[in-house]
C-alpha cells in the first residue's frame, strides 16, 4: 500500500492464537454471571494456579516473571441442584471432526475421576457455528472404543446436546445440563 510522500508499508497476516476459544469462554462467563445473579447455579471459571517469580512494585504491583505451578484441569467448576460440575471450553474450527489432541491426558484422568465419584462433567463445544454439551461419559466411551484420533462432527451432533445462545444469558448451558442428566437432576430433586 503507497501512502502520500511515497511512504510504502506492507502488512503481514498474523494469526493470533493467544486469544483462541475466547469468545466461546465469554459467553459461558455472561451465562456463569447471569446464574449467579439469579440464583440458579453457582459456577466460576477457575483460575490457572502460577506461581510469581518477580513484580514491579513501581507499576502498581504489576507481575514481570511467572510460571505455571501445575497443568490446570478443566476451566469451569461449581454446584447445581445439589450436584457438582465441572466442564471444559473447547472451540474447534475443523468442519468434520473434533481433534482429541484438543483434551490432555491429565484432563482426561481428572474427568474420570469426577464422574467415577458421581459428579457433573462435560465439554462445551463450539463447533460448526453451534454450541453442545458433550457429556464426559460419551467423550470416555469414545476414546475407550475407537482408535480415532478426532470425534467425527456427526457423532458430537448425534450425542451431543446442542446449546442456544440466548441474548439475556449467553449460552444456556443449564438447559444442556437439565437435557443430558436428567436422571441425575429429577434424583436429586426427590431428596
Amino acid at each position: 500500500m503507497k501512502y502520500p510522500s511515497n511512504i510504502k508499508k506492507n502488512y503481514k497476516s498474523q494469526i493470533n492464537y493467544k486469544n483462541r476459544g475466547m469468545d466461546l469462554e465469554e459467553l459461558i462467563n455472561e451465562a456463569c454471571k447471569y446464574y449467579l445473579e439469579n440464583d440458579l447455579a453457582v459456577i466460576y471459571k477457575k483460575p490457572t494456579p502460577i506461581g510469581v517469580v518477580s513484580v514491579d512494585y513501581s507499576k502498581n504491583a504489576l507481575i514481570t516473571k511467572a510460571f505455571f505451578k501445575e497443568p490446570s484441569t478443566l476451566d469451569y467448576n461449581g454446584i447445581y441442584k445439589g450436584k457438582y460440575v465441572e466442564f471444559d471450553a473447547k472451540e474447534c474450527h475443523n468442519k468434520t471432526s473434533f481433534p482429541l489432541n484438543n483434551i490432555h491426558d491429565h484432563q482426561i484422568k481428572h474427568l474420570t475421576k469426577i464422574i467415577a465419584h458421581g459428579g457433573i462433567c462435560f465439554l462445551i463445544i463450539s463447533m460448526n457455528s453451534n454450541y453442545y454439551l458433550f457429556k464426559g461419559e460419551d467423550l470416555l466411551d469414545f476414546l475407550n472404543n475407537e482408535e480415532r484420533k478426532s470425534i467425527p462432527f456427526d457423532i458430537i451432533e448425534t450425542k451431543g446436546y446442542k446449546l442456544d445462545y440466548n441474548y439475556n444469558i449467553g449460552i444456556d448451558y443449564l438447559k444442556g445440563i437439565v437435557d443430558a442428566y436428567k436422571e441425575l437432576i429429577l434424583n436429586e430433586e426427590k431428596n
